[in-house]
């Protein structure tokens, strides 16, 4: 059964939160604990912080469960209501995993290093998934030799 939407607010700016689609990357309580902690309930605390480094925060996430709205932003009537704002990781992306194969993802993106090394890919991008590759994290084909299923 899915958990309902969650709305957390400082009068300003309110924070929705969708269970369901949290990843629980961690992202959002590392780098701003004091308004995201899972610890506390509400696990939200919209005073721990100032709305521009909520906003930035949120826009962090990688699975899009937190938007926000602005609450100055009136919603013109009806026909035209204000959409929450989502994360920008949130973008659709097409993403593809081949039969015993590596991770395709198949427009430009930015890779993080695990030290911490940033870069930008234009196009294609293969990931190895295999764990045989010389070129990590891309592959270079070792998935074919090393037997490699999945």
């Amino acid at each position: 059964m899915p958990k309902s939407t969650l709305k957390y607010t400082n009068g300003e700016v309110t924070v929705i939160w969708k269970p369901d689609t949290c990843i629980h990357s961690r992202i959002c309580w590392t780098e701003l604990r004091e308004v995201f902690d899972p610890v506390k309930r509400p696990w939200v605390n919209m005073e721990g912080g100032s709305t521009e480094r909520i906003i930035e925060q949120v826009r962090k996430c990688p699975s899009g469960a937190l938007s926000y709205l602005m609450n100055a932003q009136e919603p013109d009537s009806a026909n035209n209501p204000q959409p929450d704002i989502t994360s920008e990781a949130a973008e659709i992306v097409n993403i593809e995993i081949r039969p015993n194969g590596p991770i395709l993802i198949n427009t430009d993106c930015h890779i993080t290093h695990s030290n911490g090394e940033t870069e930008i890919k234009k196009g294609k991008t293969s990931l190895c998934r295999c764990g045989g590759s010389a070129n990590k994290p891309y592959c270079d084909g070792s998935h074919r030799s090393n037997g490699f299923q999945g």
